[in-house]
């Protein structure tokens, strides 16, 4: 692994870390983030020199929010697990262990998926021990109190009848699965968004400011550790646990191991019983249970010391395929959508905590290369425990699905996209993408038509005002009966944006073709097609030989503009739009040169005397391209003060780097 894919890689566990940790949203399953982490120790391991404090193989959790009651320093730290994923790693590790202290026995005990929380309880004048402080993981050095929140928690006892002065719980916040479909179904009822999983939805709930929702949402929670406490606490890792549960603490199910047969034997045990438990779990935790051997067994900055977790396969089922929507999505692109049920049960799959009974079956690629069809089984999982997909066929159709020849929504015939896996509605009329493409039309970078955004444009639509782009400037023949129905506005409002949808017919011509939603032209492709043509009829009118003539205007970005122009809708359109005074004529711009033709800028930081954007029309005004990173691709940095970056990768890449200077004796030949 080079240096570059390294940090790559710590960019790329940092962004998922990020999202499980801090944001409750995972887009790769546990499974997918552990081979992620594999890699960069592996890599790590190689490379000593590479790592740095801030690695995700030295940080723990995420970050503490300062939600609910506000933040707290962590009197013993809530660091993580390391894990393991094969029944060889496990005994690999206990001999390790052995070898220093032959007398070691073990806990095994379910890893439950939920949010870690630490309990603090002090004795009180009763004689008894009061909770007055739960603090979430957060860095694993500092996180959250979240008292008022866990006070809620059924599982959570305020008072416990225990002689001790001090005494200090970790454990995981869960939902059950009962829980968790409750609030889906309530929230399904209301027309309100549902949660991915329950361990998101836990995680969220215990950082409301709202006690009363917590309290609703109906969490549980397991005590998993003594952090600190009495001495007769601190021996007997089980026999701790167990005088909890003798005290009314809801501990996690554990066993104590004496032999290795007695771990793997217990670790499978809980794997089989994975599916049948109401809550999730992701592993089996193996502890040394005399806690006083654990600080012999460091693992790092970031592990605790004397455990591991044996992390299990992603969970799987096998369902029965009964339907196969088909829709068309707002780029015009066919989306499949497979419709099945529990092969075993005929119900929705159990998957990760929720029933499952649809996924995304991609593209017609995706349904030949997974034999999909109606009345075939196949292996279903998820995602990140969030998104259910396919892995592998099971039992073979009658027949492979196939795709609509035409669109089922307009009619219109349907295409396949060279090279692509991609089956396309190319009429802009249609009206599964038709708010799309007028949203498109109106937005910043193209017409930018201020204050014509996605709802009102949504709003139009459905309305019947718009079944076009080009309906939007006859929008103002409307006016009376817009205003009068409150769809955009009182009458200031409504004035506004008829005013900017008027003002918008200057723009140029670039701005128009940009807007167009023509397949693979963006504004600085357009740029580049109007610096050849007079006019967007011109344009309209040229071949393909001509289209690919121009520089960076390759077979494919060609076609799609020659057969845009010669669709008769848009040959409609385009009528409607010269016929409402959008303009279609290039300004003659006798300054124009070709001295940067072929050449590619990056502009970055503050030059002297020229803004960013006046020096980018400088540039492309005399035939020169401008993009917005630096690649290889890059012929020229212009760097102002505090060029930062950009500076740094153009040097590693051996790119020339101008200044304001030599950028302008490039036009001016010398002659600034």
């Amino acid at each position: 692994m080079t240096f570059a894919e390294y940090t790559q890689l710590v960019k790329t566990i940092d962004h998922h870390m990020e999202l499980y940790y801090n944001e409750d949203t995972p887009e790769i399953s546990d499974y997918e983030y552990d081979a992620l982490m594999r890699q960069l120790k592996s890599a790590e391991k190689e490379h000593p020199e590479w790592v740095t404090p801030d690695s995700p193989s030295q940080k723990v959790g995420g970050r503490a929010t300062g939600a609910a009651e506000g933040k707290i320093k962590h009197n013993v730290p809530m660091l993580s697990i390391e894990d393991v994923f094969t029944l060889e790693d496990v005994i690999a590790w206990t001999d390790k262990v052995r070898a220093v202290h032959p007398d070691a026995v073990f806990s095994v005990e379910t890893k439950v998926d939920g949010l870690s929380l630490t309990l603090r309880m002090r004795g009180g004048e009763n004689g008894k021990m009061q909770l007055y402080m739960a603090e979430t993981r957060g860095t694993g050095f500092q996180g959250d109190d979240v008292l008022a929140n866990a006070q809620e928690i059924p599982d959570i006892q305020k008072e416990l009848d225990l002689p001790y002065k001090y005494l200090e719980l970790r454990g995981e916040v869960y939902m059950t699965h009962a829980a968790f479909d409750a609030y889906n179904a309530a929230q399904e009822a209301a027309g309100k968004p549902i949660s991915a999983n329950p361990r998101n939805l836990a995680a969220g709930t215990l950082r409301l400011l709202n006690p009363a929702l917590t309290r609703e949402r109906g969490l549980s929670m397991f005590v998993f550790n003594v952090q600190d406490g009495p001495q007769e606490l601190m021996q007997s890792h089980c026999a701790a646990l167990d005088a909890l549960e003798a005290a009314g603490v809801t501990c996690v199910y554990h066993k104590r191991c004496e032999t290795d047969a007695e771990i793997l034997q217990t670790i499978r045990e809980i794997g089989e019983l994975r599916a049948e438990l109401p809550y999730d779990i992701d592993g089996a935790v193996v502890k040394i249970d005399q806690i006083a051997y654990r600080k012999d067994f460091p693992a790092g900055a970031k592990y605790s010391a004397g455990h591991i977790a044996y992390k299990y396969p992603p969970e799987e089922r096998t369902v029965t395929m009964d339907e196969i929507e088909v829709a068309v999505g707002r780029t015009g692109k066919l989306t499949f959508t497979g419709i099945f049920h529990d092969s075993e049960t005929g119900k929705p799959a159990r998957l990760c905590g929720t029933s499952v009974s649809r996924a995304t079956l991609h593209n017609q690629d995706y349904i030949n290369e997974y034999k999909v069809g109606i009345g075939g089984q196949y292996r279903l999982y998820k995602s990140g425990e969030i998104i259910p997909k396919l892995n592998g066929c099971v039992k073979e159709p009658e027949h492979i699905f196939t795709a609509p020849a035409t669109c089922p929504v307009c009619g219109e015939p349907l295409i396949r996209e060279e090279d692509t896996a991609d089956i396309r509605c190319v009429n802009p009329a249609c009206r599964a993408q038709l708010s799309r493409t007028i949203s498109y039309f109106a937005s910043v970078n193209c017409m930018n038509i201020v204050g014509l955004g996605e709802t009102l444009v949504d709003a139009l639509v459905e309305q019947g005002y718009l079944t076009s782009y080009a309906d939007i400037y006859k929008l103002k023949d409307h006016r009376d009966r817009l205003v009068e129905a409150g769809i955009i506005g009182k009458e200031k409002n409504t004035d506004k944006v008829l005013k900017a949808i008027e003002n918008s017919k200057n723009n140029s011509p670039v701005r128009l073709v940009a807007a167009l939603g023509i397949r693979n032209v963006g504004v600085s492709t357009a740029r580049a097609l109007m610096a050849q043509f007079a006019s967007v009829q011109a344009l309209a009118a040229a071949s393909i030989e001509e289209l690919t003539a121009i520089q960076d205007i390759g077979e494919a970005t060609a076609a799609c503009i020659y057969e845009f122009f010669r669709h008769e809708s848009n040959e409609k359109i385009l009528q409607e739009l010269t016929a409402d005074g959008v303009n279609m004529q290039m300004p003659k711009n006798d300054d124009a040169t070709q001295k940067l033709g072929g050449k590619t800028f990056v502009i970055t930081g503050t030059l002297p005397t020229l803004g960013r954007k006046e020096a980018q029309e400088l540039i492309l005004n005399n035939g020169g391209k401008c993009t917005g990173s630096v690649s290889k691709k890059t012929d020229y940095l212009v760097a102002g003060e505090a060029a930062g970056s950009k500076l740094t990768k153009a040097q590693e890449l051996g790119i020339t780097v101008l200044d304001e200077a030599a950028l302008l004796a490039m036009i001016n030949g010398g002659n600034e």
